[in-house]
């Protein structure tokens, strides 16, 4: 899949199928598969802690997967933060709103940022030094040469806060007036539920596809919520997350090549969840151990923010 080839349209946004979680996960438990001399009802079952859910019931899970916005008694989102937000996804949407400006940017000839804004922005966001070791490989020749301006971008026009007008990027009415009111503190909320729910996150990472994941942002974060106080390994996320839903296996086969399906599992949820969700949206802090381009799960120590809170409220007995 190559997004950058379509001029009309630049973004896959996801679809969350509705039977994920019955084929993935534990859906609560249906009234026919109860026994007749079962002691409790079907509702008791589904409102009972489970250990693999980490201390949520069939009930709250089934709610933070399937409704994870519409669900204030298991899982809230702020709408307007107490301070500005400091997170990658932050920066580089208020370099962009930078850039487009009160005239406006005009586009290339595939839809995208022209080169030099793409190079200003990125410059400023990584500062000098860090600009160098980002472009040793290859220079900047355009929006995909720097997928973090590219997602921050498709994120925008998504949320409704950057469009095309006359053949130029313009900031729509809503994203001004929020800038000037409120700065991103109400803004930001709004990017970072567009991110987690309409962005597709698996676009030009290597792997299967697997929407269930990103279905599961909810749980990602509250693990975070739950192990975030201080450094864990990026594995200890991973592997919570395949107790939970141990049947991503089978949507694994055929992956793993020339690693174990641990392995690939590993990797795949450090680079999706934990590293373009989490670090970039500034709920969690992930770090490599010296550094380096590669992503080794077991070199990688994760740590929540104090964004995560201020950001998510997660309601109810846990």
């Amino acid at each position: 899949m190559d997004l950058a080839t379509d001029t009309t349209l630049s973004y896959v946004p996801i679809r969350l199928q509705s039977h994920a979680l019955a084929h993935l996960g534990k859906a609560p438990m249906p009234v026919d598969k109860i026994g007749r001399n079962d002691p409790c009802s079907c509702g008791e079952r589904n409102r009972r802690p489970v250990d693999d859910f980490r201390g949520l019931s069939p009930d709250q899970m089934y709610r933070l997967l399937h409704f994870p916005l519409d669900s204030p008694d298991v899982l809230q989102v702020s709408t307007v933060l107490e301070s500005e937000p400091d997170t990658p996804l932050a920066h580089l949407f208020g370099l962009l709103a930078e850039a487009i400006g009160d005239k406006g940017l005009k586009p290339t000839a595939k839809g995208n940022f022209p080169r030099n804004a793409c190079r200003e922005i990125m410059q400023s966001f990584l500062g000098e030094s860090g600009y160098a070791d980002y472009t040793r490989i290859g220079g900047i020749n355009g929006e995909h040469d720097a997928p973090e301006l590219h997602a921050t971008r498709v994120v925008a026009e998504l949320a409704g806060f950057v469009r095309k007008y006359r053949g130029r990027f313009i900031l729509s009415r809503p994203a001004r007036a929020m800038l000037a009111s409120t700065g991103q503190r109400e803004l930001y909320s709004r990017l970072f539920r567009t991110y987690a729910t309409e962005f597709n996150w698996a676009y030009q990472d290597g792997f299967a596809e697997m929407p269930f994941i990103q279905q599961g942002w909810g749980f990602t974060a509250y693990l975070l919520h739950l192990d975030g106080h201080r450094q864990q390994p990026a594995t200890l996320y991973a592997d919570a997350f395949r107790q939970a839903f141990p049947a991503v296996d089978i949507e694994l086969e055929g992956e793993s090549l020339y690693r174990s399906l641990e392995e690939t599992w590993r990797l795949l949820y450090t680079v999706r969840c934990l590293e373009r969700f989490a670090d970039f949206t500034g709920i969690a802090m992930v770090r490599r151990e010296g550094g380096g381009f590669l992503t080794d799960p077991q070199a990688i120590n994760v740590q929540a923010t104090p964004l995560l809170s201020r950001l998510i409220d997660f309601r109810g007995e846990y």
